[in-house]
């Protein structure tokens, strides 16, 4: 690409436009993922709409590669591109409330920890992940698993409206009733249709909650996770709680003789009336002798940004997942058996529930299929240096080899990696026909292809 094609993107736009000479260009092309080392032909920082309309075109008719970057939390690292253009959000992640209709609009450079600061003052909430610095936009458009999801769905589910520059340069307008089949697409078909530069979401009452984390050695595993399972089946909607393997982390409230040692952990919060929470967690500090515990009541914001500080960016990072049918005990022995091996402190194995509200919208009802999974399951290998790559990332595919066998068929696009494009059809299952014609609608050319693909229907 020479320098007098980027001159005329650059007199186009009012953000910045930032190049391989440019001071900031090593800063600016950096992701969340330290494993990620592309260098793009130019990173626009856009400034607003017509920023964003200008770059698709610019790269439409160049015929240029173009990533997106919302809150640059991907683990493929699809936010960024070699030799492309990436339109990057990084200045746009402001969140308004808006008290008439007791809804939030999320520019689409914030992140959740950004999203949950603007609606706590109200005492509002919407689903959205477990790591505060995850992008608002990327989650929701994958579909969105968070603390809230047993009582009030997916993000995507909550989703009211979406604003988003299309192929042709266009900007629409998607919801239930403009362009609905696009509306449709994006609520768990990512960033295949368009480039989305604001969503619009319902929110609930959410203000404090009763909650923070529990840790057992590792050897407990079994009975732990049969509670957790039984727990699952029978609890209010307002208990959000995942359990996961980990090494055991650096925290105050655990002994320094578990820290790096094999444990299992119960992370979430009770969302109910703040004096029924001591009761909904009493299960979990019973059910076998408790290395180390943090509960009690939290605000919101808090719980979700628990591990922010343990998981900063630039880690070296390798995913993989699957959607569960149930916990199984089978499940269980595998993940105690994988659990032995955890390689990193920041490694990060959970199955999420997706049950309650998940379960009651239609399979069809958005792109998002899976909603007869009980678990979504992640193995999220992330550790400090590139000289223990070829270790971690053996371990994450031995480990997702074994869970597979228990697999409901598909798993989560959000975690999944660079290297499982094979897998994208059986991720969206039945819903898969339908939106490759949605593709083939908005983006006929494939335009938008660096993520988790869907191919334009012939």
């Amino acid at each position: 690409m020479n320098s007098s094609s980027l001159q005329s993107l650059q007199e186009n736009v009012r953000g910045t436009l930032i190049t391989p000479d440019h001071p900031d260009y090593d800063a600016a092309r950096a992701v969340y993922n330290g494993m990620i080392d592309k260098r793009p032909a130019a990173i626009l920082q856009v400034s607003q709409v017509a920023d964003v309309m200008a770059g698709v075109n610019f790269a439409r008719d160049t015929g240029m590669d173009v990533a997106l970057r919302g809150g640059g939390h991907s683990a493929p690292g699809f936010g960024t591109c070699d030799g492309g253009l990436v339109i990057d959000f990084v200045n746009r992640r402001g969140v308004r409330f808006d008290p008439a209709t007791a809804t939030a609009r999320a520019e689409a450079g914030a992140t959740w920890a950004d999203f949950n600061h603007a609606t706590h003052a109200f005492g509002l909430g919407t689903p959205g992940g477990i790591i505060g610095s995850t992008g608002v936009t990327g989650l929701t458009l994958g579909g969105g698993i968070g603390y809230l999801s047993r009582k009030y769905g997916l993000s995507c589910d909550n989703l009211k409206s979406a604003d988003v520059v299309t192929a042709d340069g266009n900007f629409r307008v998607a919801s239930a009733t403009e362009n609905d089949d696009l509306f449709w697409a994006l609520r768990g078909g990512t960033g295949n249709f368009g480039v989305v530069t604001s969503l619009e979401f319902n929110l609930h009452p959410v203000d404090m909650v009763y909650g923070g984390v529990v840790i057992y050695l590792l050897e407990h595993a079994e009975a732990v996770g049969q509670l957790y399972r039984e727990t699952l089946a029978t609890a209010p909607e307002d208990l959000g709680v995942f359990m996961g393997f980990h090494q055991g982390p650096e925290v105050p409230f655990l002994a320094e003789e578990y820290r790096g040692r094999p444990v299992v952990v119960m992370v979430g919060g009770w969302t109910g009336p703040q004096e029924e929470g001591p009761r909904q967690w009493q299960p979990f500090l019973d059910v076998a002798p408790v290395a180390g515990s943090f509960v009690g009541p939290l605000p919101y914001p808090v719980l979700n940004t628990l591990f922010d500080e343990s998981l900063p960016k630039g880690l070296q990072a390798y995913w993989k997942a699957e959607f569960l049918p149930t916990f199984s005990d089978e499940v269980i022995k595998v993940a105690k058996h994988f659990g032995e091996g955890v390689p990193s402190l920041q490694t990060a194995n959970h199955f999420y529930p997706i049950n309650g509200a998940v379960q009651r919208i239609a399979k069809d009802a958005t792109a998002f299929p899976y909603r007869d999974a009980d678990i979504a399951a992640v193995i999220a290998g992330m550790w400090e240096g590139p000289v223990d790559n070829d270790a971690n990332i053996r371990w994450v595919r031995e480990y997702a080899t074994e869970l597979h066998e228990h697999s409901a068929g598909g798993a989560y696009i959000n975690f999944m990696d660079a290297d499982d494009q094979s897998r994208i059809r059986d991720n969206y299952a039945d819903n898969y026909d339908r939106l490759g014609a949605v593709k083939a609608k908005y983006d006929p050319d494939n335009l938008f292809h660096i993520n988790q693909n869907i191919k334009p229907a012939a």
